[in-house]
């Protein structure tokens, strides 16, 4: 150690030494930062002894290798690191407040008053800050009934996307664009999860009226089974496929449902290989779809549609769509 180090030790020792209420003072201040490194220390080795515990059982080398694995694995996962996030900011706050306390004690400001008026100051600030506490309280809550967490993909009414955050005030969403939305917890009066336990691929497929329907429905689920045993969807797909049948019929074609069972979040990846898994069937079954919406010429006045009628059905009924 050098001597321009000793010195300084030695002043500050001779400082602190002076004068008891400002060594005190210190001290309390060291052993609050202190408190909070040690509980995000916990916090976060607890976090990740759950998050290894899970990969090692499920043999995954990273938490996205956790996407084949059972939902619950990946759900124990999120939800271990968003409530790890949310202690690690109630652990701050609750040692901050305690530490002031005792630093103004400290100083020789009396906190008997203050703790005698907190139920005052409480309604005080409950009634100064409501959304602050709104926003809180929804948060915790949000977390602990996994109503979404990290990773997510999530519906809070105007803002739908990938939750990258949840904090005790703000969740952080980004949208399929790119862009980062900060939504307050207190805003959020529903959510719709899309990552958790299932979901539920449909297609509704339009062939021409006058199909074989039960040679299209087989030819249609052949299909289906051949997507689902491929080998990035084996373990995807839930449940078998199936046919549910005619949905809707109208002068322009018959409108097929079939339907695979998936895991959350998989819908939309697994709805695009679908379609073009069934256009590779269809195009070998010779089976052409009808146009919906076709375009005639009529003389000098240009172009108009021939379907308009059905295009506005269409819209009034998307299941017809």
């Amino acid at each position: 150690m050098d001597d321009e180090t000793t010195n300084w030790l030695d002043s500050l020792g001779a400082f602190l030494s002076e004068d008891e209420t400002v060594s005190q003072v210190v001290l309390t201040l060291l052993g609050g930062i202190l408190t909070v490194l040690i509980f995000r220390f916990a916090i976060q080795r607890v976090v990740n002894r759950v998050v290894t515990g899970v990969k090692q059982r499920h043999g995954a080398e990273d938490t996205q290798a956790l996407t084949t694995s059972p939902v619950e694995a990946m759900r124990r996962v999120q939800r271990t690191r968003t409530m790890g996030t949310v202690l690690n900011g109630f652990a701050g706050w609750t040692v901050g407040v305690i530490v002031v306390l005792m630093v103004l004690a400290e100083v020789g400001v009396s906190i008997t008053p203050l703790i005698a008026s907190a139920g005052i100051l409480g309604a005080a600030l409950g009634f100064g800050a409501q959304s602050l506490v709104r926003d809180v309280l929804n948060g915790l809550f949000m977390v602990f009934e996994d109503q979404l967490g990290v990773g997510d993909i999530v519906n809070v009414g105007e803002v739908s996307g990938v939750v990258e955050r949840l904090g005790i005030r703000v969740t952080e969403i980004r949208d399929v664009d790119g862009t980062l939305w900060f939504v307050r917890n207190g805003e959020i009066l529903r959510v719709g999860n899309y990552s958790q336990d299932w979901a539920r691929v449909v297609v509704d497929l339009p062939i021409p009226y006058e199909s074989d329907i039960d040679q299209v429905k087989d030819r249609l689920l052949l299909a289906a089974k051949e997507f689902s045993a491929r080998p990035e969807w084996r373990r995807k797909v839930l449940e078998d496929p199936e046919v549910w049948g005619l949905e809707s019929i109208s002068a322009e074609a018959l409108i097929m449902r079939l339907v695979v069972k998936v895991r959350g979040g998989e819908q939309w990846a697994a709805k695009r290989a679908l379609h073009a898994e069934l256009k590779v069937a269809l195009d070998q079954a010779g089976i052409d779809l009808p146009p919906l919406n076709r375009t005639v010429l009529d003389g000098t006045e240009g172009v108009r549609s021939s379907s308009k009628r059905v295009g506005r059905s269409a819209a009034e009924d998307p299941d017809t769509a």
